[in-house]
């Protein structure tokens, strides 16, 4: 029997692996992420279908739902790709993905003929309740800061397609794993846990408060909703959470008695120093160049409470956050994770802390296939060209067809680098080619001047492309470097080729002329 086919977008990030994991045997999943599959650990499976693509790109995100309909199309997405960090800067990645690439999603579901749309939220989109009151599956997405907003809009687009497929909002609360990988807690857990002059300081009395769900109970929540998709209303709202909120008073008890066998006494900074002592440390970190994770907005949050009430989604979905999963449960395990394997904790918490950065390594990547042909004839027109007789004699020898398939296959290693980060074949095919040319009496500046010139002419054509206006620094970092490296490896092996047949006594390789 053929398998239901899924799309799951940011399947590369925090939750979206662990959803893969959950999925990969009973459902064909074509998985969309702006990182490769191999760089962001997410499971390998005959069953998941990989597409390295930004949403924000609107004609490779296109190009791949027509790739996903030719194999045989889907009925439902899953779409958890998003931009947020804790910098409180607007930056203009949260337009560029979580509306501009949210739209291009939608646009492109409706084309497909998609079915059911899960749109991925968080309880962090509404504004906090007044102390007393909770937030639940009817409290609007009114926050004010940037991702609230951004989310507000997304779940009014949601609105606009009610026509063209069953839509779903699952708000999530704060994520986490046995190894932590939420952002503030695991800094929390570095101050708390250290000796330094802050570390038993807690801002106001303590009680700032928020929910936290371990990601396996979110998996867990989706899982219920993919099976009960017909079963929802238009743009139904879920809460996946927990009920109420955990202060930071009981993460810090529990953290500091899991570390030193009994809880430490916390000191209570005073919430009107918070502010000024944060933007203090703050200003400094301007000028050393490395700015704490406490930053000014924070203050405005101290001893605030979002407390939650999700008892409608639980009897919703016959669901419910396990106990033995709840964040105080867990500390003990995390700290013992923290523990015996530091390195592994700090790689993966450290990942998690990167704030998302706008991947134009994605979009250059398509710029150079959209350019590629006419790349590929100015080469050959400088390489045939006067100027190429001189620089490249050898070239002039060699079958032109042979040549050109030579070149497309440099591409393909170049392209393969940038989009995925790995220059390492690159590197690897560079040398395979020096060493073939050596042997065909070619010179180590004639191969190394033809990398050159197909970077020089890389970057010429795509420096006309409007979508490339400032970005000379990027397409030096994805196209100038990765050749870079690729020329010095020939280099090498051109040396170390030379330096045998010097040993030999053999005579110098000489280029065919026939």
């Amino acid at each position: 029997m053929s398998l239901p086919s899924i799309i799951v977008t940011g399947a590369s990030g925090f939750i979206g692996r662990f959803l893969l994991e959950s999925l990969k045997e009973e459902f064909l999943i074509y998985g969309i992420a702006r990182r490769s599959q191999a760089r962001s650990g997410a499971p390998v499976h005959p069953n998941i279908k990989w597409y390295q693509v930004d949403i924000g790109d609107v004609a490779p995100l296109r190009a791949v739902f027509h790739r996903i309909r030719d194999k045989g199309g889907a009925d439902t997405v899953i779409h958890l790709a998003a931009h947020y960090d804790f910098s409180g800067e607007e930056h203009p990645e949260y337009i560029r993905t979580n509306i501009d690439g949210h739209r291009n999603l939608l646009e492109c579901c409706r084309e497909a003929g998609i079915r059911n749309f899960v749109f991925s939220s968080s309880v962090a989109a509404s504004r906090l309740p007044p102390r007393g009151e909770v937030l639940d599956e009817t409290s609007a997405p009114d926050g004010d800061h940037i991702y609230a907003r951004t989310k507000r809009i997304g779940e009014e687009m949601l609105e606009q397609y009610r026509h063209e497929f069953r839509s779903v909002i699952v708000r999530f609360a704060a994520l986490f794993s046995g190894w932590c990988e939420y952002p503030p807690l695991f800094m929390f857990l570095n101050t708390w846990l250290s000796g330094a002059w802050n570390a038993r300081v807690l801002g106001g009395r303590g009680e700032t408060s928020i929910p936290f769900l371990h990601v396996r109970d979110a998996v867990f929540l989706l899982r219920r909703v993919i099976d009960r998709l017909p079963e929802f209303e238009q743009g139904e709202v879920l809460v996946a959470s927990p009920d109420g909120a955990t202060s930071h008073l009981e993460l810090f008890r529990a953290a500091t008695r899991a570390w030193y066998g009994k809880p430490r006494t916390p000191v209570f900074m005073p919430k009107l120093l918070c502010g000024p002592g944060m933007w203090v440390m703050d200003s400094a970190g301007k000028l050393t160049g490395e700015r704490p994770f406490e930053r000014p907005w924070m203050a405005r949050y101290i001893d605030t409470q979002m407390t939650i009430d999700a008892s409608r989604t639980r009897q919703r979905l016959g669901w419910e956050p396990r106990q033995r999963l709840s964040i105080l449960t867990r500390m003990p395990f995390l700290i013992e994770n923290l523990k015996t394997d530091p390195i592994e904790w700090n790689r993966r918490n450290r990942a998690a802390l990167k704030q998302a950065e706008v991947r134009d390594n994605l979009r250059i990547y398509w710029l150079l296939v959209k350019h590629g042909e006419q790349i590929q004839a100015e080469f050959f027109d400088r390489i045939y060209g006067p100027e190429g007789q001189v620089r490249f004699p050898s070239y002039q020898h060699m079958d032109t067809e042979d040549h050109r398939w030579a070149l497309q296959m440099l591409l393909r290693q170049v392209l393969h680098a940038i989009r995925t980060g790995d220059r390492a074949i690159l590197a690897e095919y560079c040398r395979d080619i020096a060493e073939r040319r050596y042997h065909e009496g070619f010179s180590a500046d004639e191969v190394c001047g033809a990398l050159q010139l197909l970077n020089q002419i890389s970057l010429k054509v795509l420096r006309k492309d409007r979508e490339t206006e400032g970005m000379f620094r990027q397409l030096r970092e994805q196209i100038t470097m990765p050749l870079r490296w690729g020329c010095d490896q020939a280099q090498d092996r051109f040396e170390q080729l030379e330096e045998g047949r010097v040993r030999r006594g053999e005579p110098r390789p000489m280029v065919r002329t026939d």
